[in-house]
């Protein structure tokens, strides 16, 4: 996940999200789908109903969860984490739960007032705000060097883009400019240990791979959110309906 923070642009906010996921997981590009979450849109995963990104289009608020890396909650009590999004961006933070019924996890939500990571390992919580600046938060959290090869490659990458100069419509590839092509995955191949999307066949036979790309937009004047359901074609960008 890429998250841009200048609290000084007309579009203080931007997020770039990858969802990796198996390739038999079932699911739906965005939409209203939740009866108890009216104003939210998301991709909708069909197993557990939930959503890996969330956006509040009346709240200018997006919320993203990234699966994290400790200890597994017990199989008795264990929720699918796919509905903190939606908790998280109907409340602006990470909602009152349980946290030992879910397994470790990254949550970000962005506002115009910022933009604020919890993270769970499955023994505590931390939260964090995200300082102006490009960041990059993996499985492992938020990276701050340049040791983890994918981000080695990519925040640099991002932070030279110039940004969104503010709200509009018109194509995906017009509004985000160098970004698209840099989240659709920078041309890079999608074994390269460096990929931002990837597609890898596990013992077994099954295949875990970049299933979506999401790119949010928050401004005053609204949200952009443009979406991939085939990642590293450029051509299968569009723009999600968010009136």
């Amino acid at each position: 996940m890429i998250v841009s923070v200048d609290p000084e642009a007309r579009v203080p906010v931007l997020l770039a999200g990858v969802r990796d996921e198996f390739v038999s997981r079932p699911w739906m590009s965005p939409a209203r789908y939740w009866l108890a979450h009216p104003g939210l849109i998301g991709g909708r995963d069909l197993r557990a109903g939930g959503t890996w990104l969330a956006v509040d289009p009346a709240n200018r608020r997006v919320a993203a969860l990234l699966n994290g890396e400790g200890t597994a909650a017990p199989e008795g009590v264990r929720r699918s984490r796919g509905d903190l999004p939606l908790r998280a961006a109907d409340v602006g933070e990470l909602p009152r739960i349980d946290l030992a019924a879910y397994d470790p996890f990254h949550l970000v939500v962005g506002g115009l007032d910022g933009v604020r990571l919890w993270s769970w390992n499955g023994e505590r919580v931390t939260e964090e705000k995200l300082p102006a600046g490009v960041h990059m938060i993996v499985n492992a959290g938020w990276e701050r060097g340049d040791d983890h090869p994918r981000v080695s490659r990519f925040r640099p990458r991002f932070a030279a883009a110039a940004r969104p100069a503010r709200l509009g419509s018109g194509s995906p590839r017009r509004f985000w400019g160098e970004w698209l092509p840099i989240a659709s995955g920078d041309g890079l191949a999608l074994d390269d240990p460096r990929a931002l999307v990837f597609r890898k066949v596990l013992d077994g036979g099954q295949i875990f791979a970049s299933l979506s790309v999401t790119l949010v937009a928050l401004a005053d004047e609204g949200v952009r959110y443009d979406f991939c359901p085939v990642p590293g074609d450029v051509t299968s960008w569009h723009q999600v309906e968010t009136a």
